[in-house]
């Protein structure tokens, strides 16, 4: 029984790493991909959810195939959003806490200087993390990606969504002497079915996590039927009783989530609030601001809110239900971490109710009405 990261091959020196992080017990998708990228490493298909323990998936195998003693970018792992981005960097830097040989990461995503980001790049780099505009520009500043033995796309369908298809395709070209490519990615839409055709294996291993093994046990799930025009003060109400808790607040739009972060601080509330428009100074400002708890209540959209790792959080409020089923994952799963219990409570309209039992259905999960 592939019980433990020993059970599937794991250096001991990861194994502390992970335990350090409170991770004993590998996820599904992490039994499946770790063995065989660890002893096969050929190309993998993945559809996994934001949630199932992706990066460790993917990272642990990539940090054990690098070579420390070569100065060369051997490992590209590819993230939509900057901040997936960064998360990914330091939680593979947070895995080799107990190695003795020491694995250099860096990470490039548009919003910090581009020039400092060259010249860390000039040194002895083994994986690099990037957003995909972001690496084309350093490419075109002469970065040479001809070393890259393995090609991590993470959430590829939602750099596709974002209108990334050219970059990537040239990402495939510029790494044509890679070993194998690792592609994970929620849901599968025909342009990412044709970019795996032209650019992976036909042998390609491929996994698929049911979605009902990924849902954060921790969380209890309420849904409060409003109209459109009652969801402030359902909200205003719920912050009114949370005392010092902490929680998020996601909006479907840029418009919406300023919208709400400026009726909230009208109302008295301490927030902050993050999108995809914003500088990533003024991003990083905010999250800065939240976690230092300067902030009790953070707004934020979908895109800009991957990534965002913090403990603590004891609620989030969705002000619509996600475009997208994936996301309620994504979103529920930023509560109810480390152990301890969290609450989502969605918002949804009366002719909406359908949706909560196609979640219920499609996630294994009961909904409460709040």
């Amino acid at each position: 029984m592939l019980d433990d990261f020993s059970s599937l091959g794991v250096h001991s020196d990861f194994i502390s790493g992970l335990d350090a992080l409170g991770i004993q017990k590998p996820t599904p998708i992490q039994k499946e991909a770790i063995p065989m990228l660890l002893q096969d490493g050929g190309d993998l298909i993945a559809q996994a959810q934001t949630g199932t323990g992706k990066t460790a998936a993917f990272g642990i195998p990539l940090l054990t195939k690098v070579d420390p003693t070569s100065p060369l970018i051997q490992g590209l792992i590819m993230a939509p959003t900057r901040e997936l981005a960064k998360q990914i960097s330091k939680a593979l830097f947070r895995f080799t806490k107990y190695c003795q040989d020491k694995t250099f990461i860096e990470v490039a995503t548009g919003g910090d200087k581009i020039d400092l980001q060259t010249q860390r790049l000039s040194r002895p780099t083994h994986i690099l993390v990037a957003t995909p505009g972001r690496l084309m520009d350093l490419i075109k500043k002469g970065l040479v990606l001809d070393a890259v033995k393995f090609l991590v796309l993470d959430e590829a369908d939602e750099m596709l969504s974002m209108g990334f298809q050219a970059e990537l395709d040239q990402i495939f070209k510029l790494t044509a002497k890679r070993e194998a490519t690792w592609l994970f990615s929620a849901t599968f839409q025909k342009k990412l079915h044709l970019l795996t055709q032209h650019h992976m294996s036909s042998q390609a291993h491929r996994l698929k996590v049911d979605p009902t093994q990924i849902v954060n046990r921790n969380i209890d799930h309420y849904y409060a039927i409003c109209a459109r025009e009652e969801k402030d003060t359902f909200i205003i109400n719920y912050l009114n009783k949370q005392a010092s808790s902490r929680g998020l607040i996601f909006c479907r739009t840029r418009a919406g989530s300023i919208r709400m972060s400026e009726i909230l601080a009208e109302a008295g509330f301490s927030v902050a609030v993050i999108h995809g428009d914003l500088s990533q100074r003024d991003r990083d400002k905010a999250m800065r601001g939240f976690r230092k708890e300067r902030s009790q209540f953070l707004i934020a959209t979908d895109v800009a809110a991957r990534g965002i790792d913090i403990s603590g959080l004891s609620f989030i409020i969705q002000h619509q239900l996600p475009d997208a089923m994936q996301y309620y994952t994504h979103r529920s799963g930023r509560t109810g971490r480390a152990g301890k219990r969290g609450v989502s409570i969605t918002l949804i309209e009366p002719e909406e109710r359908r949706q909560i039992k196609k979640l219920e259905e499609s996630l294994g999960l009961n909904f409460t009405l709040a």
